[in-house]
């Protein structure tokens, strides 16, 4: 193969392209191709807060391919700033696809990205330093949409609002975050997600100020599960084959993973390889999604990206150990409490979870069961802050759990710890 003789950065990000490339090509048997244009143009029209299904929006070919061109330019992006491929390569790059299939497009996410330069050229560092960080912000792309379709506004006053917005927020970005991972100490991995809850909150708390309010919606695809489970497992299990096929070792690798309690800023590529990441990406894509599937949840847009999640954080922090837990506490959950693990938002609650991980791999099974439980609730409740305008809400969901959990279980241990030492409170 000719991809063997590249030198390995570039062989790296090669690999990672065909990721989206595999959707895009997908798209075309999925849907005709003359309706993927309107259905893309559909998908940047539409008001594209939680939840919105692009699979319903734009059809499904339209959406991977949303997905996938807007995945294969982060890639690019990364690539030609000259940075260094690592886990955190793999898992914003997973972000990308996924939350496109739901709430990003090709055109609200480059304001926040502005932000982001403008905050380095401010601050005199290179972009490279907070890309990363621009690329979990556009979480917050809902936003941008919103802003543009806001009332009976002049189209060039709600332009210039919207580029506006979308610098503030990117330029807010890189400080928050960088402060909210004190609070929960890594024990939430999407801590993008949690600085951006906050960030919602101040935005959608102005808006309403001056009268302008988000209606809930709920548009949600059903009844292809059996061709997306299909296309979804060649995918997972080319992964774990090609990782244990191309290197001999990585099964050892992917051994060390599962000892790793998965705290925020771990990087399983650098630690252990690509080849073991890989079957760990392709071992947690399938776990979650069977998981969702055996659960009776459906396969569409935002679960497809809720299980993208997953797999793009099994190369930072997540392994099967770590996230079922948590999981089996969210399905606990919705045996005891009013709701139903097929309802929709119960439904991203069950994938989406998983930010609580290192909860389970620090703690043991019974916190991360305990982890999850608590999650559930709080996911589902805590979005109409900010009217579904973050589409990392499990994110500030997971930071708030973190921040109330992690110190009442190391209080416990601590106290336990003391008491077999003979030493009093």
């Amino acid at each position: 193969m000719r991809g063997k003789h590249l030198p390995p950065r570039e062989r790296h990000f090669l690999l990672l392209t065909l990721v989206p490339l595999y959707f895009i090509a997908a798209a075309f048997i999925l849907q005709p191709a003359g309706e993927i244009l309107p259905g893309l143009l559909a998908i940047i029209r539409e008001p594209d807060f939680l939840i919105t299904d692009y699979f319903v929006i734009g059809g499904v070919g339209a959406a991977f391919v949303n997905a996938g061109v807007l995945t294969l330019i982060s890639i690019g992006i990364v690539y030609f700033l000259d940075m260094e491929f690592d886990g955190h390569t793999i898992t914003s790059a997973c972000l990308m696809f996924g939350f496109s299939l739901f709430g990003k497009n090709l055109m609200n996410i480059w304001t926040i990205l502005l932000g982001v330069c403008l905050y380095a050229r401010y601050h005199k560092t290179p972009v490279s330093r907070y890309i990363y960080i621009g690329f979990y912000g556009t979480s917050l792309s809902p936003i941008i949409t919103q802003v543009m379709q806001m009332g009976n506004l002049p189209l060039g006053f709600r332009g210039v609002l919207c580029i506006f917005t979308g610098v503030v927020i990117g330029f807010v970005l890189p400080p928050l975050s960088t402060h909210v991972h004190y609070a929960h100490k890594g024990y939430s991995l999407y801590n993008v997600g949690f600085a951006g809850g906050i960030i919602a909150t101040v935005v959608v708390s102005l808006l309403r100020s001056f009268g302008l309010e988000t209606e809930s919606r709920l548009i949600w695809s059903t009844g292809h599960d059996q061709e997306y489970f299909l296309l979804l497992s060649v995918l997972f299990i080319g992964m774990i084959l090609f990782g244990m096929v191309t290197d001999k070792t990585a099964l050892k690798g992917y051994g060390n993973i599962w000892k790793s309690p998965g705290l925020g800023g771990t990087d399983f590529y650098k630690s252990e390889g690509g080849e073991a990441v890989l079957i760990n990406m392709g071992i947690n894509g399938m776990a979650a999604m069977a998981f969702l599937v055996v659960a009776g949840g459906d396969l569409n847009g935002p679960t497809i990206g809720s299980i993208f999640t997953v797999v793009g954080f099994s190369a930072t922090g997540k392994h099967f150990r770590n996230i079922m837990p948590v999981m089996a506490g969210v399905w606990l959950a919705s045996q005891l409490k009013h709701w139903s693990i097929t309802d929709p938002s119960a439904s991203l609650a069950l994938l989406l979870s998983t930010t609580l991980a290192p909860i389970a791999g620090e703690f043991g099974v019974l916190a991360g069961v305990l982890a999850g439980f608590l999650h559930s609730s709080v996911a589902l409740n805590v979005g109409t802050v900010y009217g579904g305008m973050n589409l990392y809400n499990n994110g500030f969901a997971g930071g708030l759990v973190a921040i109330f959990l992690v110190p009442v279980i190391q209080s416990i241990m601590d106290r336990r710890a003391r008491a077999r030492g003979g030493i009093s409170l």
